[in-house]
């Protein structure tokens, strides 16, 4: 079998990626929403691609490795290592946990991070047990949350003096502020992220996201003023989101010092990039991207050598749409028991349902989402309804 073609059009801001071959087989994956401009960049790949066998998917990552690097430039290497995996998948008519080594668990538990602007909540106590609310009340009877808050949220604009800083509200990056968070600041956010755990109760987890932007003495100074209420993690302190290195020394002058666990990882690309992390017991939990990491086999290898060091691991997923959804379904299966959880896709309309065959509609029940037998990734874009959700420069993207 050969690569005859790469194609990647924009749906709904979400770069989706075709690679056709001689034999009809068609591997299909999805770059993290907000990443429309990634589209050039998965379509320079095309050279390196026509022409390979694509069953042999480390042989063409070999190729292509070198094209990536961290946040977001690793993404179109993992979305085409994905659909290569969803092409070998198909020719051997299995899904892909099988050929990963088969699957440790029949059901996966993902969880569910709420955002500010769907539940119309603001960063007050009140809001944050609003926000607990809501989320309890979601279909798919999610167990596990996470609350975006301090820098990785509004609050720091909304909340008056929240650090010692200037608020940059026109900042050309995700997460612009750092420095050290004020008395009056650190307050409100323990007593918002005390209201919503209250919330819950012991039967829900909770994490927090709230990074990047934390000197380490915030840093370790939140992780122990919440110690008593059982936190899953605190994600992304140090550093995160966007961040194109790793720090992993500052982050053991935090980890060690507090019973919270510690979290990081979405931005990072290649197992090389976590060797600090995992050796020196920097965190107590990664959470790689599929989509961003270099791909699944990629994330099973990093996931599979932090549980030698008691490790444990909670996949980053916010924004990869159905096709991440159903990649993180297949490789969730096959990790070790260090998995928590990974993150539910939850920002995708709901008329990629429509346009897709595989799920029938919200996957989830009581937080569990059952590892389906469909052969690759189990998930197949239906030419004939997408065409419409296709802008006139992609209009070109099923011939």
């Amino acid at each position: 079998m050969k690569i005859t073609d790469i194609k990647c059009a924009v749906i709904a801001n979400s770069p989706v990626i075709r690679i056709t071959t001689d034999e009809g087989i068609t591997g299909w994956s999805q770059i993290e929403t907000p990443k429309p401009y990634m589209q050039p960049i998965v379509l320079q790949l095309k050279s390196w691609l026509v022409g390979q066998d694509p069953v042999n998917v480390e042989r063409i990552m070999k190729r292509i490795r070198v094209r990536g690097g961290f946040k977001p430039f690793g993404a179109a290497v993992s979305a085409i290592e994905i659909a290569l995996w969803d092409i070998a998948g198909k020719a051997a008519n299995l899904p892909i946990y099988r050929l990963l080594g088969g699957k440790v668990r029949d059901q996966v538990r993902t969880y569910r991070t709420l955002y500010q602007h769907e539940a119309k909540v603001g960063h007050t106590p009140d809001d944050y047990r609003k926000w607990a609310e809501y989320g309890m009340a979601l279909e798919g009877g999610f167990t596990m949350f996470k609350l975006p808050t301090s820098y990785h949220s509004s609050m720091v604009a909304d909340f008056p003096d929240f650090h010692y800083g200037a608020v940059q509200r026109d900042a050309p990056f995700p997460y612009p502020h750092k420095g050290l968070i004020s008395e009056q600041g650190f307050d409100h956010l323990v007593a918002c992220v005390r209201a919503a755990k209250e919330t819950l109760g012991k039967g829900y987890g909770l994490a927090v996201d709230a990074g990047p932007g934390y000197l380490k003495q915030d840093a370790l100074r939140f992780a122990k003023a919440v110690e008593d209420l059982h936190l899953l993690w605190i994600e992304d302190m140090i550093t995160g989101d966007y961040v194109p290195y790793v720090n992993a020394d500052v982050y053991r002058e935090v980890t060690p010092h507090t019973t919270t666990p510690i979290h990081t990882g979405e931005q990072i690309y290649l197992r090389q990039n976590f060797k600090t992390l995992i050796d020196g017991h920097a965190v107590d939990v990664i959470g790689p991207d599929p989509c961003d990491v270099g791909g699944i086999a990629e994330l099973k290898w990093i996931a599979e050598y932090a549980d030698l060091y008691g490790i444990s691991i909670a996949p980053h997923g916010t924004a990869n749409g159905i096709f991440g959804l159903a990649s993180l379904i297949q490789v969730c299966a096959t990790l070790p028991d260090n998995l928590i959880a990974f993150e539910y896709p939850a920002r995708f309309e709901p008329f990629w349902y429509d346009i897709t065959e595989g799920f029938d509609r919200m996957p989830v029940k009581n937080g569990l989402i059952d590892v389906y037998d469909r052969p690759g990734l189990g998930v197949n874009l239906i030419p004939a309804k997408a065409k419409k959700y296709l802008t006139e420069g992609d209009s070109d993207f099923f011939d």
